[in-house]
């Protein structure tokens, strides 16, 4: 702490610097492993923040119903805090639509407003019409009028399953609500929830018949999340548990208002320093650059990972962005936004290659701050 003092700079900034001379070190040794973590018996400032027991409620509820998720269910959480949207690739019967229910069964609506329910389910099918999501207006003869019937949009957490088996038009019916959390029929503008989540799924087999979704609805979702295997111990429990009456989980629900107050201690008190932001802006700028991406990230996806950044760190207990932090989200948060050149099959490398030289930087400059 003695040369935190003479240098002149909070304790916070002595962290990032502590954590910045291991990365250099790491880097040096190990070129193409450009992650680093905190060595072990080594503490960092944890966030008293009473608010993080919300998350971690969440957490706890959802990896009691989801076994061997634990990453995706971050990811989903870290989505959900930064106000953002989630889409689940993965083959059939990966428990895409189990993990998205599970998040919608810990959420309580109760007290928030009525007829709108916690969780829905929409399923995509090809014959589906925009008004089937967002609903239609209705002639009532009784009252000589028609009348506004609402839709399953209006939900706090939407799963939309299988969303590439649904026609453009239903598709495009989701960005007004996704992007300004409203509807409009019949020129009448309708609100959607302040915590309106959307987890949409698709499956990356059978194409046919399909209507893969657009680069510029992609970068709707903050997260492209493709989930992989679950691990043989987590698959043996599954089949284990299957067909046996599983105790309910007994945890506490959290409600719609917890959700929103942690939204905005995460938006207002988590700080991200001036170097990280033109971290983030070179990583987009090499990415744009790389003659491997015909179309790099756009700029919304910088607003989208800012608070993202925020949500990730919080949920480690910090108070603050870390350059660990870009590391672990920047493959999720850029590579479904990239348009690949013929031949290149893995947008992950394209973006885990641009961030190599402005995490080093960043790193050299809190190491000299």
């Amino acid at each position: 702490m003695r040369w935190a003092i003479r240098k002149r700079i909070r304790p916070t900034n002595f962290l990032l610097c502590v954590r910045s001379k291991r990365y250099v070190r790491k880097n040096r040794a190990h070129k193409n492993a450009p992650s680093w973590s905190l060595s072990q018996g080594e503490k960092m400032e944890k966030s008293t923040d009473p608010n993080i027991e919300i998350v971690k409620l969440l957490q706890s509820r959802m990896r009691y119903d989801v076994m061997g998720r634990d990453n995706v269910i971050d990811l989903i959480l870290v989505a959900l805090l930064a106000d953002g949207h989630v889409l689940l690739e993965d083959f059939p019967g990966s428990g895409k639509t189990t993990l998205a229910k599970a998040l919608g069964e810990s959420i309580s609506a109760d007290g928030v407003e009525e007829n709108m329910s916690a969780f829905r389910r929409m399923q995509f099918t090809p014959d589906l019409l925009p008004g089937d999501i967002t609903g239609v207006m209705v002639f009532d003869p009784e009252a000589n009028q028609f009348y506004f019937r609402r839709g399953p949009i209006f939900t706090h957490i939407a799963l939309v399953d299988e969303i590439n088996r649904t026609s453009p038009k239903v598709q495009s019916a989701l960005l007004e609500s996704m992007g300004e959390k409203q509807v409009t029929i019949d020129n009448v503008t309708h609100k959607l929830s302040d915590l309106f989540f959307v987890i949409a799924t698709q499956n990356p087999l059978d194409a046919v018949g399909t209507y893969p979704l657009p680069i510029a609805q992609l970068d709707r979702f903050m997260f492209k999340i493709r989930m992989t295997n679950i691990s043989r111990s987590a698959e043996l429990e599954v089949i284990r548990s299957w067909g046996r009456p599983r105790e309910k989980c007994q945890m506490p629900q959290v409600t719609v208002q917890q959700i929103l107050e942690v939204r905005q201690i995460v938006r207002n008190k988590v700080a991200v320093a001036d170097s990280v932001m033109e971290c983030l802006v070179d990583i987009i700028r090499t990415i744009r650059e790389d003659p491997r991406c015909l179309q790099g990230a756009s700029t919304r996806s910088l607003v989208q990972a800012v608070p993202a950044l925020q949500a990730y760190a919080f949920m480690k207990g910090r108070m603050y962005v870390a350059a660990s932090d870009i590391e672990d989200l920047g493959e999720p948060l850029f590579s479904h936004r990239l348009q690949l050149a013929p031949g290149v099959g893995d947008a992950g490398v394209v973006v885990r290659d641009a961030m190599n030289a402005p995490l080093h930087r960043l790193s050299s400059t809190l190491l000299h701050s």
